[in-house]
């Protein structure tokens, strides 16, 4: 359920607006392997994603970015590792700013000149 916060604030997942849109004329279609849900409105071909924990848009899956954008119709079959490569890498969020990602470039950087003393 809603709590106070999350009716007045948009960084709560979603704001009091998309709620109620979602409970009276979303219909649900899926969620992505990172728990995003996402719904669709027939009547307008309107189609939004309600994200889990973090709002960052980057969260979203290859096959589910494109049935989002309306470039396909098909919704994206739960087997899509399957589709894959082998050479290619599981979809990540964008990690620029995070700590994380700050750290591990710094460690991953080897001096190629000895300083001066």
């Amino acid at each position: 359920m809603m709590g106070f916060k999350q009716i007045f604030t948009w960084w709560h997942n979603q704001t009091i607006g998309t709620f109620l849109k979602t409970i009276f004329f979303g219909k649900y279609v899926g969620k992505d392997i990172y728990g995003n849900r996402y719904y669709t409105r027939k009547k307008t071909k309107e189609r939004w994603v309600i994200y889990k924990g973090n709002i960052e848009s980057t969260k979203i899956p290859n096959d589910w970015y494109l049935w989002i954008h309306h470039t396909v119709d098909n919704l994206p079959s739960d087997n899509t590792d399957k589709d894959k490569f082998f050479w290619e890498k599981p979809h990540l969020e964008n990690q620029t700013g995070k700590k994380t990602h700050k750290t591990k470039l710094k460690k991953d950087i080897k001096k190629k000149y000895e300083s001066w003393k």
